[in-house]
Order: structure tokens, then sequence, then C-alpha cells
């Protein structure tokens, strides 16, 4: 039950773009079609997943330990540099038309605060203390991330879906592009608003 919980509160809740608006340059900026949000999904699921197990690891048994917790901003940032440079590199033998379509902003998730903030959270969250339970708590950690994840795609796919119907859309001169896009941004934020009483 309490991987549910935490599912639902990730997706839905707390979505990492919709309540705690992280994330947001990639959001607007590779959210004018649905299959390059799909695929800028899959590739921060698959970093923040990782990061977050590394992340975990690297901040329980290596930081706390040598008491160089200052340094967790900074040792974070370098490993998740390092599994961008590794998506960047699978992606561009799998899937070079992907990796054309992301440009810019595949190299951004290195600088996306989602990713960062979701490794953070999960330090700094209830779930992450160790004790007897840890290695429970590194699963629970994992599952947030995931759903962080999940949460961040679908908020993308939802905003892409919405963007290429308002290009169809007759929309007054003086909101075409990027104000339309703001405006549907901010209602899909409010929608999300909705679900603070699942959990």
């Amino acid at each position: 039950m309490e991987y549910i919980i935490i599912i639902i509160s990730a997706v839905f809740v707390n979505n990492i773009l919709l309540a705690q608006f992280l994330g947001v340059c990639p959001f607007l900026g590779v959210s004018s079609k649905v299959s390059t949000s799909i695929g800028m999904g899959g590739a921060v699921m698959f970093v923040m997943a990782l990061a977050t197990l590394v992340t975990y690891l690297l901040h329980y048994y290596i930081l706390v330990p040598l008491q160089i917790e200052f340094m967790q901003t900074v040792s974070f940032i370098l490993v998740i540099a390092g599994l961008v440079q590794m998506v960047e590199i699978i992606l561009k033998k799998i899937s070079p038309a992907l990796y054309q379509a992301l440009g810019i902003f595949l190299p951004l998730i290195t600088t996306n605060c989602a990713v960062l903030g979701v490794a953070i959270l999960v330090v700094s969250k209830e779930f992450a203390f160790g004790g007897p339970e840890h290695l429970l708590n590194l699963a629970e950690s994992i599952v947030y991330a995931v759903a962080s994840a999940i949460g961040f795609a679908l908020a993308m796919v939802l905003f892409a879906g919405l963007r290429e119907q308002l290009d169809l859309a007759d929309v007054p001169k003086a909101f075409k592009g990027a104000p339309i896009a703001l405006i549907t941004a901010g209602i899909l934020a409010l929608a999300f608003m909705g679900f603070a009483g699942l959990v």
C-alpha cells in the first residue's frame, strides 16, 4: 500500500512539473510534438531512476561516512551528467531520429532541475533515512523517482497533445505561440491540483 501512495502522490498530487514546477525548460521547449515528448519522458525516466539509485548509494555510503555531505549537490550533478552522456550515446545509436528531434534538450537533462530535485528530495525525505529497513527505503526511493518521471512524462505528453490541438485551433493572433502555451500550462497545472484530495 505504501508504494501505491508514493506512486499516486508523485504522479498526480505532487507532480514534479505541474505542482513543484521543476523541469519547466524542457516542458516548454520539447512539448510541441507528442512523439518528442514521449522520447524526452523516456530519457528523463531512465536518467532519473538511475540517478536516484546512484546518488542514494553515494550519499549514504560515501558522503555521510566521510562527513562531506556539503559536496552533495556537486557530486549529484556529476553523476547526472555522466548518466545523461550515456543516454545520449545510446539514443544516437538506437534512434538517430529521436536524437535529432530532442536536439539541445537532451544534454539539458544534465541541468534539468527535476532530475536533481528528485535526487535531493529522496535523500532528504523521511523514506530515505537509514536503519534496519535501509534497503526498503532504497526501494521506496526508486519507486518515488520512477513515479516522478512518469508524472513528468505524463505532463509532457498531455501538454504536447494540447499544443498540437491548439496549432489547429483558431487562436487570436495576440495569443499565438508562447502566450497560449503558457496559459494552457497554467490550466493544466490547475487541473492537476484537483488530485490533491487523493492522498
